[in-house]
């Protein structure tokens, strides 16, 4: 029979998953405590600022405890799950096992095991990202006219003579300069003495009632929590802005208050460009792929970049420099259940029709499950954005960071229209390009605009164009 003493216990922590990002929120457990896992079984999903992604365990054995529930954002090289692996090959210590009470805090200082390591969907995890280098002793003393100096050097709360420095990751540490509150002065409740920003809002609560406590007058005490019923709780609900809505809105502001945004506009009869769609989903060569307006407006705007490259750019602030670029990665804004995405497609100027339709259909039908990578999301060039569907006419859309056009398309509408002279009903469309004005002159951005424009007007210029 198996005993307590012939398995060790893993701690599973969340992975590096690069590109800056040093968090993720746990959306879903698919085990719970006393569960058997095997290697590569997916065990939660996890959302981090650009995508929503699976991660599997790497190893075989029974969930022991979750560290976390639903809903909690965790820094990244923190246990999220512990597991009972059986003990062959002494992989791993077997002392703590034998006292369940104490079992937790050892665990965590358990070598990792060797072979594969956790990932991230389109990531792989160095081995030694969750190691950390030994930290030497303080034997050099500081000078006191340079300590202020070397505490700022090591940031908010860092080591002065005689004090080694805290350890707490970036984040952490913005938090408590932010609240105002000393690292050195925190004692760590995380994993290998790391300061969390749960010790950092415990050391700030005092702190923020300390004004209140010298006051002797009455009236003066309940003044303080005053901010917090601010609004009506029975009517009103907070949401908390986390993940890929978080992320958005970043890139938003920043993209806003960074390129001077220019729009343009035009209204354009796109009746044959209708008729041309009706056509190709009966085509043998489209059987089976994503045929729709879109599909024709992307076309439409990659002719337009061909025949105007110099707009499919972006600027280099640090190097002072216009970053001219010959493939184009076509961005198409998605609107999914945790918020707006822009995914791309790779090198759209070189794919066929087909092509096309099937690169835009696998997008689409990515972003709505919510699996986009986020290597998809990055090195887009132009976007576009199918206000449309939303039975919107119109909008003046924001750069996506980084790129220098954003084409807007507008609902397709049966409109009366001056056409061969006589008034008709026609289908209308109107079309907004917002653009960088750093890279885009208002002679190019017209150009652009007017090219994507006669493209749907007259579809045959896609091959007399193209």
């Amino acid at each position: 029979m198996t005993t307590m003493t012939e398995a060790s216990v893993r701690e599973f922590k969340m992975p590096d998953v690069g590109e800056g990002l040093t968090e993720a929120e746990i959306l879903k457990w698919y085990v719970q405590p006393g569960d058997t896992v095997t290697d590569g079984q997916v065990v939660c999903e996890v959302e981090t600022a650009k995508a929503a992604v699976e991660l599997p365990i790497p190893y075989d054995g029974v969930v022991r405890e979750l560290h976390f529930p639903e809903g909690t954002t965790v820094d990244v090289g923190t246990p999220i799950i512990a597991v009972a692996v059986a003990g062959a090959g002494g992989a791993a210590p077997k002392a703590p096992a034998e006292q369940p009470a104490a079992a937790p805090a050892p665990a965590k200082d358990e070598p990792k095991p060797e072979g594969r390591q956790p990932v991230l969907v389109g990531y792989g995890v160095a081995a030694s990202s969750t190691r950390r280098r030994p930290r030497k002793g303080p034997e050099v003393t500081v000078p006191a006219p340079a300590q202020a100096v070397q505490a700022e050097l090591n940031g908010h709360g860092g080591a002065v003579a005689g004090k080694p420095r805290p350890l707490a990751k970036p984040p952490v540490r913005k938090l408590a300069k932010d609240l105002g509150v000393d690292l050195a002065a925190i004692t760590p409740s995380g994993p290998d003495g790391i300061i969390t920003r749960e010790d950092v809002h415990a050391a700030a609560t005092p702190r923020t009632a300390e004004p209140a406590a010298p006051v002797t007058a009455a009236p003066a005490a309940p003044a303080a929590p005053a901010p917090v019923a601010s609004y009506d709780t029975a009517r009103e609900i907070r949401i908390p802005v986390k993940g890929v809505r978080k992320a958005t809105a970043q890139a938003m502001v920043g993209s806003a208050f960074t390129a001077p945004h220019v729009t343009e506009f035009v209204t354009v009869d796109v009746t044959r460009t209708m008729k041309l769609v009706e056509e190709l989903k009966q085509d043998k060569e489209m059987q089976g792929l994503r045929v729709n307006p879109l599909l024709l407006i992307a076309k439409a705007l990659l002719v337009a970049i061909k025949r105007n490259p110099d707009i499919n750019a972006s600027w280099d602030e640090a190097n002072q420099e216009i970053v001219r670029k010959r493939y184009v990665n076509l961005g198409i804004a998605a609107a999914t259940p945790r918020g707006l995405i822009v995914p791309n497609i790779k090198d759209a100027q070189d794919k066929t029709l087909p092509e096309l339709a099937q690169a835009l259909g696998e997008l689409v039908s990515t972003a709505r499950e919510g699996k986009t990578s986020p290597a998809a999301m990055q090195g887009g060039t132009v976007t576009i954005t199918n206000v449309g569907v939303f039975g919107v006419d119109t909008g003046t859309p924001i750069l996506n960071p980084g790129e220098s056009a954003i084409l807007a398309v507008g609902a397709i509408k049966l409109q009366p229209w001056v056409h061969k002279g006589k008034v008709k009903p026609r289908q209308v469309t109107t079309l907004a390009l917002s653009f960088d004005h750093r890279l885009v002159d208002g002679e190019l951005g017209s150009k652009v605009l007017a090219d994507v424009a006669a493209v749907l007007e007259q579809p045959k210029r896609l091959i007399t164009w193209a």
